[in-house]
């Protein structure tokens, strides 16, 4: 369950909220910012205690991808897509199937503005049920014609990020022998597991979900029960799950020398950013670090390029994350400013370019 959080300040450009006709579900369309492109972000189905916590989610997440995009180089907006569920609901084929039809009618009334694609709750051969009601989605599998799931682009973007990460506190990229928690183990901490444990890290693991203890136990690492995988020694904390697990609380008993992760919107507060700069733990900013899906979704989407040359273009994540670093050491601010810092930069040149075009 996501945490309930206080709802952002609203600084959208449109939100698009409604019940679907045919599954009776809360669904929501967040655009928050065309000034680089038409915005680009997944769609995300998850359990919410009340549809204004759903709202709220959706509010964080699509003003997350906006950064994400703009400090990734993409000419591509910030948006996201929330389908909630009531507490206790399980969607059976039928009405998953109506759900994501009637998410296709909310993306179409955008007129373009925003393509979705597969997230946390979402496959690609959900993005085909959409594509029956609008063009604007990506990520379509690749037996259909599309780029197919992006959380191996992604992962590899976390990775280099890690690396980037573990090379400023440990003084080496290389993750042989040090000691890195991961809390959750979907499709993008799980690949980022097994690829760690193939290179000598000694792994500390947890999920909500207790199946995921078979690939902990395959793996050789150390299962954590929930709630408790902060507290364990490690040389990066790596959240790849919900958002808003860093809570003051959190972060006050947080053992770590430092976080990278795939989970959006990690931070329960943006002032969190702060709290662990005050306790020298190093914070690699989530959306520099989990960029690494969107580079390829909007990349297969345009055309731009062959995979050798996208993949390249999400390994150097890695770089993006040293040049945060460097840039939050010589102001003298956090790295999550530094990385706003740089995404404002892109977002106001496009706002500018936007304005001669007009």
């Amino acid at each position: 369950m996501t945490p309930v959080l206080p709802l952002p300040d609203f600084t959208h450009e449109r939100v698009e909220v409604r019940t679907g006709e045919r599954s009776g579900l809360f669904l929501a369309v967040a655009l928050h910012s065309s000034a680089l492109g038409p915005a680009l972000g997944g769609a995300r189905v998850w359990t919410y205690p009340h549809w204004s916590d759903a709202l709220g989610d959706v509010l964080r997440l699509s003003a997350a991808m906006t950064l994400k995009n703009a400090a990734a180089g993409l000419d591509a907006g910030g948006g996201k897509a929330v389908i909630g569920l009531p507490e206790g609901t399980v969607l059976d084929a039928e009405r998953r199937r109506a759900a994501f039809l009637d998410l296709g009618d909310a993306v179409e009334s955008l007129g373009g503005l925003y393509r979705t694609a597969e997230d946390v709750g979402s496959t690609a051969e959900d993005m085909l049920v959409v594509r029956e009601r609008t063009t604007s989605v990506v990520g379509l599998p690749d037996a259909a014609g599309g780029s197919g799931e992006p959380a191996g682009p992604t992962s590899v973007g976390v990775y280099e990020a890690l690396r980037a990460t573990l090379e400023r506190v440990t003084g080496s990229p290389e993750v042989a022998g040090r000691r890195i928690t991961i809390s959750g183990l979907g499709q993008v901490g799980g690949r980022l597991a097994v690829r760690l444990s193939a290179e000598g890290a000694v792994l500390h693991v947890t999920d909500v979900n207790p199946a995921k203890r078979q690939l902990a136990a395959e793996l050789g690492a150390t299962w954590v029960s929930p709630g408790e995988e902060h507290l364990v020694a490690a040389d990066a904390f790596v959240p790849a799950g919900i958002g808003g697990v860093l809570t003051d609380e959190v972060i006050d008993a947080l053992h770590a020398r430092a976080v990278c992760g795939p989970a959006n919107n990690p931070l329960a507060d943006r002032s969190g950013a702060d709290r662990l700069a005050a306790r020298g733990i190093l914070y690699a900013p989530d959306f520099v670090a989990n960029a690494g899906g969107v580079i390829y979704l909007d990349a297969t989407d345009k055309h731009v390029g062959d995979r050798a040359g996208t993949m390249a273009r999400v390994a150097a994540i890695g770089d993006t994350v040293r040049r945060v670093f460097d840039e939050a050491a010589a102001r003298e601010v956090t790295p999550l400013a530094a990385a706003e810092a740089l995404a404002a930069e892109r977002l106001s040149a496009g706002a500018s370019r936007s304005a001669l075009v007009g």
